[in-house]
């Protein structure tokens, strides 16, 4: 998913609880699925924040260099613009985009 296309708040606003009821009826549940999907979003985002600085890295350690890295520079502002990876997981979570199971169900299903 492209996180830099995402239409979300980049601040915390205050949203209805019983808007984290509505899938799964339970808000400590709704709490554990977005903190996981905002876990994997957040590992993402530095994976890839990693690739885009280690391609200005220097092999030599020059303190000028250091400082006047413009390029990684420019690229970590513009990864600290970006919405937080929870905020992304609750826009997913409130427009339905997460796919989440409950596999405590699911054998009780199959046992019956």
């Amino acid at each position: 998913m492209d996180y830099k296309k995402v239409k979300t708040d980049v601040v915390s606003v205050t949203r209805n609880i019983e808007d984290f009821t509505t899938g799964t009826s339970n808000v400590y549940e709704t709490v554990s699925i977005i903190s996981k999907r905002a876990n994997q979003i957040g590992a993402e985002m530095k994976e890839e924040l990693n690739q885009k600085i280690s391609e200005f890295a220097t092999t030599t350690d020059n303190l000028e260099e250091v400082f006047e890295n413009r390029e990684q520079i420019e690229i970590a502002k513009y990864y600290e613009h970006l919405p937080k990876p929870t905020l992304i997981a609750i826009h997913e979570y409130l427009n339905e985009e997460i796919y989440f199971r409950k596999p405590v169900t699911e054998k009780k299903e199959e046992i019956i």
